[in-house]
């Protein structure tokens, strides 16, 4: 499978995890069978807009920018494009990423929530907005 699927279903799977999203919840959000899920979340198998989408919108739109920011998402009504939306990342995510920084408020606050914002649109680069910690890990 092409490199760029599997980052992209990689990904998917995190959020989902650290959002404590069962995989049978994602394949209800997304329409599709639990084994046609697991396929697109392992990256055996190429997934459509439509799937991006429908698993965005369990997780939250964002977090779709955030999973790839390059894309174009197209809304349909009557079997029309009625819209076309270009994602960019989110300026702020909250608890999509966690912090490593040891020393972080929310590594001793476990209830708080982690919160990073963009900092630098061109690198790709969040903080934490706690303790500065920068996070790219992109590709």
């Amino acid at each position: 499978m092409e490199t760029r699927i599997v980052e992209i279903a990689e990904r998917i799977k995190g959020l989902r995890e650290m959002m404590d999203i069962t995989p049978e919840e994602m394949a209800e959000a997304a329409g599709v069978e639990l084994e046609e899920y697991l396929k697109h979340e392992n990256g055996e198998q190429d997934f459509g807009f439509t799937f991006l989408y429908k698993c965005a919108d369990k997780l939250d739109l964002d977090i779709l920018g955030y999973i790839d920011h390059n894309i174009t998402v197209n809304i349909i009504r009557d079997d029309r494009i009625a819209e076309k939306k270009a994602l960019k990342l989110p300026k702020k995510i909250t608890n999509v990423i966690h912090c490593k920084n040891p020393r972080c408020i929310t590594s001793i606050e476990q209830e708080l929530p982690h919160i990073f914002y963009l900092s630098d649109e061109k690198t790709e680069t969040y903080r934490c907005q706690y303790c500065e910690e920068k996070y790219s890990d992109f590709k």
